[in-house]
């Protein structure tokens, strides 16, 4: 029966949002404003972080990283979500499936190793700043960028291949994408080495760059501690104040959705912190990275005033 059921599942219908068609309409407009609104945002950080000369530092080279990976992991999902309210949007193929489950994962994994390197390199800069320039070469800054793509490679194709080959008995998944707890709960067979190691593969993303972070954080507030003037651990203070609120917004939602007991919490819950994770998280980046940051401020005021004076010149 479970073989006679997998043959038929060719491909799956996402649920996708509830209620009536007029709530449905509401969502849907909310969400493709913060989607546009995050891809503007996004690449407007990368265009101006690219041609501002003053900006051109490891920490706004890793900036530009993590705006383009919000991009590309904003629209792994959310045009898919948007489509979702009509019937026709709802359905998506097998292949298709397993395509936004692994891009999703795996851009979400390269994240939080770019979040690390990111600590690690405001940790050079606050406690090593006069040997700054030589140990953060943009050698190794693309070295670190590009290991994070690997890591986050590596950490996510074995759980997503495990589930690619299980056989499920229903093509309805109760979610607004694909994504791995709704898969699991519609499968044939016993899920427990599926849940083992998507648990072990996430938990050695999150704590391995977690802990990078939590160490970096600790040997930077040590050192700012020993200056001696406000002005000055305020000045330090500043240079990573973007990147620790975007830090705990991230990992506090990850951790929430991927590394707790599945007991008690249901996919309707689930559901919603899923929209927070997805939608307004990527959103949240670029509005604290520019309102934290006046290099970031000041540069984007340049260049739009550049840009006005072009248009009607």
């Amino acid at each position: 029966m479970a073989s006679k059921n997998e043959s038929l599942v060719m491909e799956f219908v996402i649920v996708g949002f509830p209620g009536s068609t007029g709530l449905q309409f509401l969502l849907f407009s909310l969400l493709l404003v913060s989607y546009l609104l995050t891809l503007l945002s996004n690449i407007s950080i990368i265009i101006i972080t690219w041609q501002e000369r003053c900006l051109q530092t490891p920490m706004y080279f890793y900036l530009r990283s993590f705006s383009f990976l919000e991009v590309c992991y904003i629209t792994v999902t959310v045009p898919k979500i948007l489509a979702t309210i009509t019937l026709h949007g709802r359905f998506i193929s097998f292949t298709g499936c397993m395509t936004q489950l692994f891009f999703f994962f795996f851009l979400s994994s390269t994240e939080c190793f770019l979040l690390g390197v990111m600590a690690y390199d405001r940790y050079l800069a606050i406690c090593y700043p006069l040997q700054y320039s030589s140990l953060m070469t943009p050698l190794l800054c693309h070295k670190l960028s590009i290991s994070s793509w690997i890591v986050g490679f590596t950490t996510t194709f074995p759980p997503i291949l495990l589930i690619s080959k299980l056989p499920f008995c229903s093509n309805f998944v109760n979610h607004f994408f694909c994504d791995a707890p709704p898969l699991l709960k519609i499968s044939c067979v016993d899920t427990f080495l599926n849940d083992v190691l998507d648990f072990i593969c996430a938990s050695m993303v999150i704590v391995t760059s977690f802990t990078v972070t939590v160490f970096s954080y600790v040997f930077i507030i040590v050192t700012v501690l020993k200056i001696p003037t406000t002005e000055g651990r305020r000045k330090a203070f500043s240079t990573c104040g973007a990147h620790l609120t975007v830090v705990l917004i991230y990992y506090g939602t990850v951790i929430f959705m991927y590394v707790r007991p599945k007991v008690g919490f249901t996919f309707t819950v689930n559901r919603v912190v899923s929209v927070f994770y997805v939608v307004i998280t990527p959103i949240l980046n670029p509005i604290i990275y520019c309102l934290r940051n006046k290099e970031v401020k000041n540069s984007a005021k340049k260049y739009l005033i550049k840009l006005f004076y072009q248009s009607f010149s």
